[in-house]
């Protein structure tokens, strides 16, 4: 039976979405991941607990504003540099946050007192009742597309595994197309146990190097590969997606041995997605108050780079796309 009023946190619900699965898709991103990959651009995701983020392009200052200055009990904000703003066409007193002041005391008073939303926080609570009630909203897209639905995606989906089965359960139930996006780092049995209610997995798979892909990423990948291949003996659909680092998973050797092991999962492979290293998660590295791990001379790959991984892989019978 499905339990509507398990909580989970969340960072972000997505409507129209066209890249986290088939059709047209509402995606919701669950926080927290075991894996530390030093190229993910979701920094907000990573974490287990809530956390505030600060957008200086959002703040209008603090003589418009300045709400945040009082609001905050650990005096953890306070004015900060001056700058032009172009839009408003005048200088505005920002504000300066000190990260390592914030208590993370409850109710953040600081980001509720923000409302131009420069302040904001990442991560909060829905029950499955909630999630299920959002993606609703969405219906009449997911009846024009093919295969829409809704993905749970993340962080990592399975890190909160309650919360993710029933809410995959529920969407099973209202007739809602599923998906489930996924790193594959999880306990068997309980990967298993969201087959009946997933129409496709987005699966990872980053190294088949298991040293090297502990080494970079924290985590070996042989539950990874062993999860890929019993929910493929056990009929699940996959869109295999492999992010493309130069440096780490992008020589000859290791795309042949990604390209063997996808192909030895048969027809449960729809598609394979190449997605190619970007640098667009740097920024919100900043407005966490962290440094991007990848080192900034590793740049994205050429587009045809790109276009020759993708080609190797068709040759294989294997519907490639780069995204």
């Amino acid at each position: 039976m499905v339990n509507r009023d398990i909580k989970g946190l969340i960072y972000d619900i997505q409507g129209f979405s066209v890249h986290d699965g088939p059709g047209i898709r509402t995606t919701v991103f669950l926080k927290g991941c075991p894996l530390h990959c030093p190229w993910c651009h979701s920094p907000e995701s990573q974490g287990f607990k809530k956390e505030i983020s600060f957008m200086d392009m959002k703040c209008i200052g603090t003589a418009k504003c300045g709400l945040c200055l009082k609001a905050c009990p650990e005096a953890a904000i306070s004015l900060g540099a001056k700058e032009w703003s172009n839009i408003n066409e005048e200088e505005i007193q920002h504000i300066a946050v000190d990260f390592d002041k914030c208590s993370k005391c409850d109710g953040w008073p600081c980001a509720d007192s923000c409302f131009p939303g420069a302040l904001a926080i990442s991560g909060k609570e829905y029950t499955v009742g909630e999630v299920v009630d959002r993606v609703k909203k969405d219906m009449e897209f997911y009846r024009h597309s093919d295969e829409g639905g809704a993905t749970v995606s993340g962080g990592e989906a399975m890190s909160q595994f309650d919360f993710t089965l029933n809410t995959l359960m529920a969407l099973t139930e209202e007739g809602i197309n599923t998906a489930l996006d996924t790193t594959g780092f999880a306990p068997t049995d309980k990967i298993l146990a969201t087959l009946p209610y997933v129409n496709h997995y987005l699966y990872d798979l980053k190294h088949m190097d298991s040293a090297k892909h502990k080494e970079v990423i924290g985590v070996p990948n042989e539950l990874i590969l062993k999860n890929a291949t019993e929910l493929a003996k056990n009929g699940a659909r996959f869109q295999i997606r492999i992010p493309v680092i130069p440096g780490f998973n992008d020589s000859d050797e290791n795309f042949k041995a990604l390209s063997d092991f996808i192909v030895s999962l048969g027809s449960a492979v729809d598609t394979v997605q190449l997605l190619p290293y970007h640098r667009f998660g740097d920024v919100k590295y900043e407005r966490l108050n962290r440094k991007s791990p990848m080192p900034p001379d590793i740049l994205p790959p050429s587009e045809e780079s790109m276009k020759a991984r993708a080609k190797q892989l068709t040759a294989l019978g294997l519907h490639t796309v780069i995204h």
